[in-house]
């Protein structure tokens, strides 16, 4: 049976149709271009965009960013009773702290920076106290850590190598290339190694 093929986005009609299929952020961003609504966002956001255009013909716009506070996580004297920022960023400053009060362990990692973004208001006391629970749940025997849902490569990547342990980066792109000219969903599937079985 011949795989459906993912049709040319400028033919889509409807949201639906068009979030049954994997696009590039690139894709979206050319596709909003052409049909001159906005396309500045994440590829959830621009794609929910599209979506409501396609449904209703009705433009929806970008959520408006708030103005960044003016505290300088870069040159400013940081104490544990500090209040996280909008405009806090990672860097040699804020390292250095988390080092002195954490010690010599302490490393960026994913869940933590995630965790700094979403807690705007609290301080870097609570930060201290959300690193070392982080820690401690990362030890844990079978820890994962959590794949965003808009990130499906990743997530194919790690269902297709915990199904396959043997199998190689390459053949885990080319059925990932070929699992995204389908139509959703684009989760593994043990039938994807058939994929493998054609030639490019």
């Amino acid at each position: 049976m011949l795989q459906e093929q993912r049709p040319d986005i400028f033919d889509i009609q409807s949201g639906t149709e068009l979030q049954r299929w994997y696009w590039l952020k690139a894709e979206l961003v050319d596709y909003c271009k052409a049909i001159e609504i906005p396309y500045t966002g994440n590829k959830s956001a621009i794609t929910e965009r599209i979506a409501h255009f396609l449904d209703t013909g009705k433009i929806s716009q970008p959520v408006r960013q708030q103005v960044a506070s003016n505290f300088n996580w870069a040159k400013e004297e940081l104490r544990l009773e500090t209040m996280i920022t909008d405009s806090y960023r990672n860097g040699p400053n804020v390292r250095r702290f988390f080092s002195e009060h954490i010690g010599p362990k302490f490393r960026f990692n994913i869940a933590f920076m995630q965790w700094m973004k979403s807690n705007i208001g609290k301080t870097l006391a609570d930060a201290v106290n959300a690193w070392e629970a982080i820690e401690q749940e990362q030890k844990k025997a079978g820890f994962k850590s959590k794949i965003p849902a808009s990130n499906q490569y990743n997530q194919y990547l790690r269902d297709f190598f915990a199904a396959n342990p043997k199998r190689s980066m390459q053949e885990a792109r080319r059925c990932w290339a070929r699992k995204t000219e389908g139509p959703a969903p684009h989760r593994y599937h043990v039938s994807d190694l058939l994929f493998l079985q054609q030639k490019t």
